[in-house]
Parts: structure tokens; sequence; C-alpha cells
């Protein structure tokens, strides 16, 4: 059993550091360092760095909370520990 629990916090961490990783590069890797170059660039009338620093990263964020929620159901419901 306790085998079990080890596997599915493993791909639960998994899941989290991947979606980490996508917030990270969304956030501070496009809306800060690569704002500059990314402002060449246009997206509903704005640079695409400014677009990203100021909408985009709030976006990306909202989408990975449900990519989030989607994906833990799923590993809840293949170890047999959901709440439904």
């Amino acid at each position: 059993m306790k085998e079990i629990y080890k596997q599915y916090w493993t791909r639960h961490l998994r899941i989290l550091s991947v979606l980490l990783v996508i917030w990270f590069t969304a956030s501070f890797v496009l809306g800060i360092i690569l704002v500059d170059y990314l402002d060449q660039f246009r997206f509903m009338g704005f640079g695409l760095g400014f677009w990203f620093a100021q909408q985009g990263s709030m976006y990306i964020f909202v989408l990975i909370i449900f990519a989030y929620v989607y994906l833990s159901n799923k590993l809840d419901h293949e170890f047999g520990v959901s709440e439904d």
C-alpha cells in the first residue's frame, strides 16, 4: 500500500512541476526577460511582450488552474482516491 502512495505523490509532484515550469515561462521569461524581443510582434494592437506582462500571464495562470484540477481529478480516479 505504501508503494501506491509513493507512486501517486510522485506523479502528482510531476504534474505540479510541469505546470509551475509553464507558469514560470509565461510570467517571468516571456513577461520580463524576453519582453523587448517580443515587443517586435503585435498582438491585439499591443506589443506581444507587453501583452504577456500585463494579461497573457494571467490568462495562462487561469488555464493552468483548470489543467491542474482536471489532471488531479484524473489522477485521483486512477488511484481510487477521488472524492466522488
